[in-house]
């Protein structure tokens, strides 16, 4: 037996974390080819890599199926309801930054806050008989978002592809997307509401809260903490 670290497989993610394990000690690596998604661990025994997508990575952690994470704030979030109760923040590793906002149309002059938003929505939905459409991929907390700022008469519809792009084919009238640097919904005609920052997420090691661990698995992960200087 051993302790399931589950990482991003492949990008800049990857790469940024196996930099990050290794400034602290914790040499991270793929094993085999680029298609095979096999890789070691070296500086600790008793560790096993796993290499999942991001997006994977918080099911597992939920399951009990790895012990330990590296994945998207956003994501843990977004995925996993009572996200506390099944996985602890061990530490934000400093990369992978990008904030979970809500744009609208840059011809909308008059709305640059909630508020304007939420009174917005109202007239449109008297004007059209259907309610203002928000696109997103993160429905979950741009819903408790909203609820908690009282904006109402509203939809969420699914957004899996460019949702910068549904405004422009008048899928949606808003957008609640993921972005670094605002370049592409400036490219889109979109601009970011003044106080709608869902969230600010970065990657983040979590520990599972649900994965059984005997005691030497116990003993390995209180060692890796130590040396990363998380515990």
């Amino acid at each position: 037996m051993s302790v399931k670290l589950g990482v991003p497989s492949k990008g800049r993610l990857m790469e940024k974390t196996f930099d990050w394990f290794g400034e602290r000690g914790i040499a991270l690596s793929r094993t085999g080819s680029d298609r095979e998604y096999a890789g070691k661990v070296e500086g600790i025994g008793g560790v096993e890599l796993v290499l999942l997508s991001a997006g994977e990575i918080p099911r597992e952690l939920s399951a009990g199926r790895i012990h330990l994470g590296v994945t998207g704030t956003d994501l843990v979030r977004e995925k996993l309801g009572q996200w506390e109760q099944q996985v602890e923040t061990l530490a934000e590793l400093g990369f992978g930054h990008a904030d979970l906002i809500l744009a609208v149309p840059n011809a909308w002059v008059d709305v640059d806050s909630l508020d304007d938003l939420d009174a917005a929505a109202a007239a449109f939905r008297v004007a059209h008989g259907f309610r203002l459409r928000i696109a997103t991929k993160y429905h979950r907390l741009v819903r408790d978002y909203l609820r908690d700022h009282g904006v109402a008469d509203y939809q969420l519809v699914d957004s899996q592809g460019a949702t910068e792009g549904t405004v422009k084919n008048e899928t949606a009238e808003a957008v609640a997307d993921i972005t670094s640097t605002g370049d592409t919904l400036r490219a889109n005609h979109l601009k970011i509401l003044s106080d709608a920052t869902i969230l600010r997420s970065q990657a983040t090691l979590f520990r599972s809260r649900v994965a059984p661990a005997n005691d030497a698995e116990r003993a390995t992960i209180k060692e890796l903490g130590k040396l990363l200087k998380v515990d």
